[in-house]
């Protein structure tokens, strides 16, 4: 094998890549929410348009991402159909992984959790999008069950009582905080509350082969004792499984405690081992945590302790965390009582029938189940809700690419300059400068046709060292060219072929909930959103205040 050879995974579709609009985001300011200086975004919209629309602004900015993708597993669900062929969910999470990369700080980190069906598929191509070197854990973490008991009574399979988080670093050379679970104090006589607040809850009956009761988790005392006994033979004869991997030195100075290896319950009898005092530091099977929430009914809803313990590992407050799978909202809901800004994305009804009325209740403090009361949470802050603009180019009646006319001039601007990498952001002053690149160079969007004198105008304005790009419908010949620091181009020739226009949907085949026909639409169809907006921000833009996104702190 030669250098420039290496292992990959290969599949249907892989070679080919989605040309992405970088679409606009458009706020609603009926559905935005709290503070109006929020940098909290909440996006309705496809999640890999919104990851694209995002790019611009928050390329190296988000210090967390936590995903919870479709499993693949060949059945419909309420809010997702996630059935498919391995080829399309390998190029489904491709193309939104590399761009995650791409939002990620130096120092940032990707949780993706993952059932057995797609987790080895899934662990090779994040291996190829963020290199072998950037891997730092295989987390397990317990998986809700129904009915537990029919999985016991089924002798011919075991029970799949465990999903998969993937952690990796966007740099090689990234470090993790030490990660530490507190120990409660036991309680005599009560051993499932003794084991509260370690990484091994339920784990003694897989460890010494303890079959659990029939029926209800229940312990008679004799069960009990056998358990500890079989604890504490596992700790006398397997202490080189409890995790080591951090220097007791560096243990000291943060926290001030001497190494502490072994400790014993207060009758003397059971043995642990803990980092300083009554800490022991977690390895990578996470059976402690409750994953499934009971805030919403969302059948899929992570639970706020699982979000809290990686954000508060890898995060520090004013830090972004992002979630492109928002679901029912649990991140941005435990990032924002964490005081950490977030992102999150959803296309499906939930997006409002779950996280924005979730939200809501987080920023009034009346949310006060998961965390709430472990972080001190009272309320405060707030969010912004965006939705996608349409696609900027559509075919007309002659089956000719036309600019889309849902679009008025305030939204033609911004998504000009999103396509030509400009900031858009329009100055008080000159009318020409819409957008930046750099400090010197500026575009300039019009519908109008541009003529010889509008030309020198503008060229009498600017700067011997400013540079212009002119985007139009139409120009006087010879306009490209006449002077030196002006560039024009025409709309639409200009970005044909740059990108795939008129397609709104990337998404799992996301289906909306059951409902109620009678009932008011959160969001209309397209048509009628687009209808709604374009007249509304019609008005606001003859006040100057078109809330396009722009970029945080606008």
């Amino acid at each position: 094998m030669s250098k420039n050879q290496k292992l990959e995974l290969t599949w249907i579709g892989k070679d080919k890549q989605p040309k992405l609009e970088p679409r606009i985001l458009i706020e609603d300011p009926d559905k935005t929410y709290g503070d109006r200086n929020t940098e909290n975004i909440l996006i309705f919209g496809d999640n890999l348009l919104a990851l694209k629309a995002l790019e611009q602004e928050f390329i190296g900015r988000i210090k967390c991402i936590f995903i919870d993708p479709p499993y693949n597993t060949g059945s419909a669900f309420t809010h997702y159909d996630d059935g498919m062929e391995h080829s399309l969910w390998l190029t489904m999470m491709r193309n939104r992984l590399e761009i995650l990369r791409r939002l990620l700080t130096d120092d940032g980190f990707i949780f993706i959790q993952i059932d057995y069906r797609e987790s080895a598929r899934l662990k090779l191509l994040l291996d190829e999008v963020f290199g072998i070197n950037c891997f730092r854990n295989e987390i397990i973490v317990g998986r809700g069950v129904k009915n537990i008991q029919s999985q016991f009574d089924d002798i011919d399979s075991l029970a799949s009582g465990h999903d998969t988080i993937y952690l990796y670093a966007k740099n090689p050379n990234s470090r993790l905080k030490t990660l530490f679970a507190k120990i409660d104090d036991p309680h005599p006589g009560k051993w499932d509350t003794f084991w509260r607040g370690t990484d091994r809850p339920t784990m003694r009956y897989e460890l010494f082969g303890i079959t659990p009761p029939k029926g209800q988790w229940r312990w008679s005392k004799d069960r009990a004792y056998a358990a500890q006994a079989a604890y504490d033979e596992y700790c006398t004869n397997h202490a080189s499984q409890v995790s080591l991997d951090v220097y007791w030195k560096e243990i000291e100075q943060q926290t001030g405690d001497e190494p502490n290896f072994v400790r014993k319950s207060p009758d003397g009898t059971v043995q642990y081992y803990v980092g300083p005092r009554n800490y022991k530091m977690l390895s990578d099977v996470w059976l402690d945590l409750r994953v499934l929430g009971k805030i919403t009914d969302f059948p899929h809803e992570k639970h706020e302790d699982l979000l809290e313990r990686i954000i508060e590992w890898v995060t520090n407050p004013g830090d972004f965390v992002l979630d492109s799978f928002a679901g029912s909202g649990t991140t941005g809901a435990v990032a924002h009582k964490m005081g950490r800004k977030w992102i999150m994305v959803e296309l499906g009804d939930h997006c409002h029938t779950h996280i924005q009325p979730r939200l809501q209740k987080v920023c009034d403090g009346t949310d006060q189940g998961g965390v709430s009361k472990e972080v001190n949470w009272h309320g405060g802050g707030g969010f912004k809700y965006y939705y996608m603009a349409p696609s900027l180019l559509k075919k007309d009646r002659y089956d000719q690419w036309v600019i889309n006319e849902e679009y008025n001039p305030t939204m033609l601007a911004a998504a000009m300059a999103k396509h030509e990498s400009f900031h858009y952001c329009p100055d008080e002053v000159y009318y020409w400068k819409q957008g930046q690149s750099s400090e010197k160079d500026f575009i300039f969007t019009t519908t109008a046709h541009l003529t010889a004198e509008h030309l020198d105008r503008i060229h009498e304005e600017m700067q011997p060292d400013d540079g212009l790009l002119i985007c139009c419908k139409s120009h006087f010949e010879g306009a490209d060219g006449k002077y030196s620091n002006i560039t024009v181009k025409k709309i639409p020739s200009m970005l044909l072929g740059k990108c795939e226009f008129d397609r709104d949907d990337y998404s799992l085949n996301i289906v909306d909930m059951p409902r109620n026909p009678d009932d008011h639409d959160f969001v209309p169809t397209r048509p009628k959103v687009v209808e709604k907006k374009v007249e509304k921000e019609s008005k606001a833009e003859k006040a100057g205040q078109m809330n396009i996104f722009a970029g945080t702190g606008e």
